[in-house]
């Protein structure tokens, strides 16, 4: 009855409402952390914005699509959860957040980012998982601290080559979209730790054993007839991936080899470090 209950109160704007919703919370935590997750908000409180101090505030698993132009008031914010919500454009006023470094927009309705976002230069994470975008905006190639990209399941056919520029980037998720062939401007990028391009339809892998720092790639649920070369250590997750990385024949018949294990995904809890 809670929920249902809040999600009744939720569309009274009324200002008892809203401190029902946010259950009594008039003053910035100790710990310069504001949690509303899950609270069926529509409008973010405005008393919110008046915490300057504030560092970290998760408004995940809500029903926004938009915020308050007084949300500028938190240049302290690193860390901004706005994914699960009802956005189809991202609010300009989170561009103006210069200290973050850590931002969640999954699970939203987003088919493009505002180029004002390049201002979010201490940006370091970026969570895009789950929306309408066709294509990576050119605007993410400009996040130059960028270290974990997480565009998943969105229709991404290809990734722009200016993403090489990025040269502090250490992990990229590309599960779920509709890439055909391995990105080229990924075999540019030395730097890489982590590559996932699991559930696409990609039919070849090139080989990636030239890149130095690669320490995982994830090709699985691909339709391809071959694995990935990689320098020795380097773990892969996908057919074949125990074997040598061309799959074994016998009597000209190509044997598939299935492993057991899953392949990783993104955590699922939101990780708060670098």
């Amino acid at each position: 009855m809670g929920n249902i209950l809040k999600a009744i109160v939720a569309f009274v704007p009324s200002n008892e409402c809203q401190k029902y919703l946010l259950e009594d919370l008039e003053e910035m935590p100790v710990d310069k952390m504001v949690d509303l997750s899950g609270r069926q908000l529509r409008r973010l409180p405005l008393h919110i914005c008046s915490f300057r101090e504030l560092v970290k505030l998760y408004l995940s698993d809500n029903n926004l699509n938009h915020l308050p132009p007084e949300l500028e008031q938190l240049q302290n914010l690193q860390i901004l959860a706005l994914d699960f919500n009802n956005f189809k454009v991202l609010p300009l006023v989170v561009c103006t957040l210069k200290q973050l470094c850590i931002l969640y927009l999954g699970n939203n309705k987003l088919c493009s980012l505002p180029l004002e976002l390049r201002l979010l230069q201490n940006l370091k994470t970026l969570w895009i998982e789950s929306n309408c975008l066709q294509c990576l905006p050119d605007v993410v190639c400009e996040l130059s601290l960028l270290k974990t990209l997480h565009v998943g399941s969105n229709a991404l056919r290809t990734l722009p080559t200016q993403l090489r520029c990025l040269q502090e980037l250490r992990t990229i998720w590309l599960s779920g979209n509709l890439l055909s062939e391995f990105p080229p401007v990924l075999l540019d990028m030395p730097f890489l730790e982590v590559i996932d391009v699991d559930r696409n339809s990609i039919r070849f892998f090139p080989s990636l054993a030239h890149l130095p720092g690669l320490k995982l790639v994830i090709y699985d649920h691909n339709p391809c007839r071959n694995a990935p070369k990689v320098a020795k250590g380097v773990r892969r997750v996908g057919r074949w991936s125990e074997e040598t990385p061309e799959p074994r024949k016998r009597s000209g018949a190509v044997i598939e080899i299935t492993l057991d294990e899953k392949p990783l995904s993104p955590p699922a809890a939101k990780p708060e470090t670098e």
